[in-house]
Parts: structure tokens; sequence; C-alpha cells
């Protein structure tokens, strides 16, 4: 099975999951309603005890949230899901498009590598087995031919095998790299699922006062979590640009007729491994994408500046009085 495939698993698995968050509804309903009941009971009480008139508006809130519990894979999930679905088609055709780019590059370099070692005489008989075949015809049966022949085979052996040791090391690295996006996948399918599942407890635990960050909270987490996908895909989508610009000035190398390729790929093997320790900073970078402080802090930075205005103003308007107290005691003084 591909890792396409497995990633497709991954999509199947979060959309057969979702009903279950209609299960938890029904705690949610009953924690949602008791909340409501204490939040709208306590603000009547309070303005009925000094007096004051009964602001409607704030009391909607219980309401609009139970509202969004009730509905919560349409209303939440839905709405959410809808508005960052785009974001991820469009990452990932970024990706498809490099990755097509790069393989069209590695095909055409693969070829001219081979046209290069067959342009020299001395490397040709490596590439080719024509080549080899037909310098052994020209040998004799000398002592000297037969050092010679038995120089080729040690030196085409030794050729094949470090080629061989090369290209499994990028296989196995090429792998490691998919893997490490797999575990960034699964890791974001499982989160996700979880915080939709739990969705509707969060949200009706938000009624309660002293929990309404919760509601922030939640949406902030699983946007992020939600993001990891697009982020992951641009990251795989630089790496192969990269690559594509390596790949292309080997092209460029490799079109001079006295270029010879050594056939190592040191630093594609370290770009790949950059690739999969970068795969595992996904998460914090998304962190830093979406972050919410919640309407608390938002209210006491506003009241926090309010008071410091009030203090300036105070003080100025200290200062302001007590100069005019001075030139009208002046006047008053020369006027005796």
């Amino acid at each position: 099975m591909e890792f396409q495939s497995l990633h497709e698993v991954l999509r199947t698995l979060y959309d057969e999951m979702m009903p279950l968050c209609a299960q938890m509804a029904g705690v949610a309903r009953g924690i949602a309603g008791l909340g409501a009941l204490f939040y709208v009971a306590y603000r009547v009480w309070q303005a009925l005890s000094r007096a004051e008139p009964i602001d409607v508006y704030p009391l909607l809130r219980p309401f609009a949230v139970g509202l969004c519990v009730m509905f919560f894979p349409i209303i939440v999930l839905g709405t959410i899901n809808s508005v960052l679905s785009p974001v991820v088609s469009g990452t990932h055709q970024i990706l498809e498009g490099q990755t097509l780019d790069l393989h069209k590059l590695q095909m055409q370099k693969d070829q001219l590598e081979k046209e290069a070692l067959l342009r020299n005489h001395e490397t040709a008989f490596l590439a080719s087995n024509e080549e080899f075949d037909k310098k052994l015809d020209e040998l004799g049966w000398s002592p000297s031919d037969i050092a010679t022949m038995a120089g080729m085979y040690v030196e085409r052996a030794s050729y094949n095998f470090e080629k061989q040791i090369r290209d499994w090391f990028r296989e196995l690295l090429e792998i490691m790299f998919q893997a490490a996006a797999l575990v960034i996948d699964t890791i974001r399918t499982f989160f996700l699922i979880v915080l939709s599942i739990l969705g509707p407890v969060a949200f009706a635990i938000s009624v309660w006062d002293g929990f309404h960050s919760t509601l922030t909270q939640w949406i902030s987490r699983y946007v992020s979590v939600y993001l990891w996908l697009p982020v992951a895909d641009l990251f795989s989508s630089m790496l192969a640009k990269i690559q594509v610009l390596m790949v292309q000035n080997d092209i460029d190398q490799l079109s001079d007729p006295n270029f010879i390729p050594d056939g190592s790929n040191t630093t594609y093997i370290i770009f790949m491994l950059i690739g999969i320790v970068g795969y595992f900073t996904i998460p914090t970078v998304t962190g830093w994408v979406i972050q919410s402080g919640g309407g608390g802090n938002f209210s006491r930075n506003i009241n926090q500046s309010a008071r410091k205005a009030g203090s300036i103003a105070g003080a100025g308007a200290g200062a302001a009085a007590g100069n005019a107290a001075g030139i009208i005691k002046g006047e008053l003084m020369d006027k005796r």
C-alpha cells in the first residue's frame, strides 16, 4: 500500500468517526442547560438586587452556545471544515506541481549521467554491458591483459556495489521522509477526532462562569491542528523546490561534454535528513499561526488602559487646578 493510500485511509477514518460526536450531544445538552440556568439566574438576580434594568443581550450567550451543541456537526464542524478545506486543497495542489516537476527533472538527470559516463572511454564499461563486453573482446590472454581484465571486473563490481548502497540509503531516507509525514497526519487525525467527539462537551462547559475561555481555546486548538496538513504540504513543497533547483544545477553541469559526474548524492541526503527533522516542527509552526488569548485578557487590557488614562488625566487636571489657583492668588496679592 502506498503512502498516499494511507493518507486517504486517515481521511476516511475522520469522516467515519464524525457521527460519534452526535452521541456526546445528549450529555453536553444537560451540562449546557444546567449552566445556562445558573448563568441567567445569577445575572437576573444581580440586576434585581441593584434595582437595575435587565440587559437581555448578554443572556443570549448560553442559548447560542446551546444551539451550537445541538447541531454541533453541522454548525460548528461543518462551518470550520468548509472554511479550511480550500486551504488544504490549495497547498496540496502546490505540492503535486512541485513533485511532478521533480520527477521529470530526475529522469532527465539520470539519463544525462548515463550519457556522461558513456562519453568517457575509461568509465563507459561501468554504465553499459555492451561497452564492457566490447572492451573485454579487445583484450588478449597475455598476463597483462588478464590483470587488466581482473581489474575491470573488480572495478565494475565495486561501482555496482557503491551504486546499490547509495540507492538503498536514498530509498531508506525517502521512506523515512514519507513515514514522518504519515506520523504527523496520523497524530493530526487522532487530535481532530478527539476534539470533534468531545467538542460538544467543551462548548457546554464554556457556558459556566469561569470557563468562558474554553470555547475560544477549543476553536483555536482545532484550527491549529487542522492546519498541520497544509503546513506539512508547504514544507514538502519547499523541499521539493530546493531539490528541483539542485537537479537543474546538475543538469546544467551534465550538459557540459567535459563534465564527469562523481555519482554522489551527499547534498540530496542532507536535505532529506533536514526534511525528516523539520516535519516534527510543524505543530510548533501552526501554534504560531493560530493563537487565542480569550476575551478575558482583552477586557483586562482595556480596563488597565482605562485606569492608566484616568490616572494620567486626573494628575493633569490636578496640576492644572493647582496652577490656576496659584495664578489667582498672585493676582489678589498684586491688587492688595
